[in-house]
């Protein structure tokens, strides 16, 4: 079992940057992979971004290639999204999730993950 608890969000004016991040419990935190997902109100739950638990190869949605970095300090069981140039459209609830073993192709769908933490509060301001 594995426990994810998100910290970082908050509100910020359009062009800005914020970090989220993402602390597992457990003892196997690099076996994991793990991805940042996002809902906004009256929409789908999208993934961002993932990574995989070993060499730490990245997958993005188009829609924030360039603005987002994922990466991943498994010493600390840490997962983070450096968040940059964001806009008015970022504004979401944010979710960490992960799952054991390999990203796989179906990294994109939530339905793919089986861990889920609570969820931070991201706000832009136009």
């Amino acid at each position: 079992q594995v426990q994810l608890v998100e910290s970082g969000g908050g509100l910020v004016q359009a062009g800005g940057s914020l970090r989220l991040s993402c602390v597992a419990s457990g003892r196997t935190f690099s076996r994991y992979a793990m991805a940042w997902f996002r809902q906004a109100p009256g929409k789908e739950r999208e993934c961002v971004a993932a990574i995989t638990y070993n060499v730490g190869v990245t997958r993005y949605a188009e829609s924030v290639k360039g603005r987002f970095t994922i990466s991943r300090h498994n010493a600390k069981n840490t997962v983070y999204l450096q968040m940059n140039s964001l806009k008015p459209e970022d504004t979401a609830v944010y979710f960490c999730a992960g799952l054991e073993g390999p990203l796989g192709t179906g990294w994109y769908q939530d339905s793919w993950y089986s861990y889920w933490g609570q969820g931070t509060q991201v706000t832009v301001s136009s």
